[in-house]
């Protein structure tokens, strides 16, 4: 993987060999927060999750820090631990790892790439610090004592490895400007139909966020955390006049299919973009790279490197969440090769691609000597699929 970030001898720092520019943004928003240009909360959602800027103010991107997510210790949106304690059932997500969101994001990033979607803002997994986040009482009182010492004893203070408050690892997504919420312009589609073609740009665009959604078995996409932007003086047919930027990808990767109570479902396909057939422009875009083995088990072992980087990393469970990723590309690659449309994909019978072990039970097809294709059958009590 091209791009980590450090731990040596307890000091942090983010380290980006293979992508300068990325590296740059970071050390910008890195000497904004030293200057006094704190990231701001953001106040949606049920996490700590923040506006990162440059020292004009500028917002820079969307730092979500691993502690502050919506199971976290450090989670500033206290509802969420009410949630978890008296509704589980309701509130909860059986099918994901706790604590994984910004890997998921990371993650999510990294499919879109290797996928040449293009749909997903840039993430990567990045170390900062800063006085607005969220940490407990004990670290900000070793922080004062810390610093009190340094100045009042600088030869004790120098043997501290750390003076300040802890830095705290996250995603860090680049900010898109220009964007919003889908539901936005989608009303306004709806009275105003586009132009041809730009309804094809559209189009286009939808399907690869259907075709991201769907590999990652995203759990949590509703209409208001995907974004599009459009310009309407962009309506030539060589200019892309409409973009969607996939953004809010911490809730996928599961292990299992959704088969408890909720079932999850893409909300786009709900939509009248997800009635028509996949376009020949999005089959010759990944149906390849979707059906070639080698490729899909190429992303899985990216994605280890990524995971495994996690304290929390557990190899049986990754392993199973890889099985179910193989199992939505092979559905999704078969449905290229069909012509079906996203509804129709989305109503296939819900498979996951284990690596072949004897004793398997269920409806088993062989899939080379290496992997085993099983159906899911249980459904979740709620599902419309």
């Amino acid at each position: 993987v091209s791009n980590m970030v450090i731990h040596l001898s307890q000091v942090y720092f983010n380290h980006f060999p293979g992508d300068p520019e990325f590296g740059d943004i970071i050390q910008r928003a890195e000497q904004a927060i030293e200057g006094g240009v704190f990231p701001e909360r953001i106040s949606q959602g049920s996490s700590g999750s923040y506006f990162v800027k440059d020292s004009k103010g500028k917002i820079l991107g969307v730092f979500k820090p691993k502690s502050e997510e919506p199971y976290g210790h450090l989670n500033p949106k206290w509802t969420k631990y009410f949630h978890k304690l008296c509704c589980p059932c309701c509130f909860g997500r059986g099918c994901l790892i706790p604590n994984q969101g910004y890997l998921s994001e990371v993650a999510a990033s990294h499919v879109d790439t290797r996928l040449g979607l293009g749909v997903v803002p840039k993430t990567k997994a990045v170390y900062l610090v800063s006085e607005t986040f969220h940490y407990n009482t004990i670290d900000r009182a070793k922080s004062r004592g810390k610093k009190y010492a340094l100045e009042m004893v600088p030869k004790v203070g120098r043997h501290f490895h750390r003076v300040g408050l802890p830095p705290k690892l996250g995603s860090f997504q680049l900010f898109v400007e220009g964007y919003h919420e889908a539901d936005y312009w989608l009303r306004r589609f709806e009275a105003e139909p586009l132009p041809e073609n730009i309804r094809k740009q559209l189009q286009s665009q939808f399907e690869r966020l259907v075709i991201l959604d769907y590999v990652i078995r995203n759990t949590d996409r509703g209409n208001d955390n995907w974004l599009i932007k459009y310009e309407k003086s962009g309506e030539g047919e060589g200019e892309k006049a409409i973009q969607i930027a996939a953004i809010d990808n911490g809730l996928a990767f599961p292990f299992k299919h959704p088969d408890e109570w909720r079932a999850y479902p893409f909300h786009w396909a709900c939509l009248p973009q997800a009635k028509v057939p996949f376009s020949q422009e999005t089959r010759e875009l990944v149906l390849s790279r979707l059906s070639d083995m080698n490729f899909v088990q190429d992303l899985c072992e990216d994605l280890y490197e990524m995971f495994m980087a996690d304290k929390g990393f557990d190899k049986t469970m990754f392993e199973k969440q890889m099985s179910v990723m193989r199992g939505q590309i092979l559905n999704l690659s078969q449905a290229l090769k069909d012509n079906k449309t996203p509804i129709q994909l989305v109503q296939m019978p819900r498979v996951v691609v284990e690596r072949s072990r004897t004793g398997g039970q269920g409806r088993v097809v062989t899939l080379g000597t290496a992997f085993t294709q099983t159906f899911h059958c249980k459904r979740p009590f709620f599902s419309s699929w």
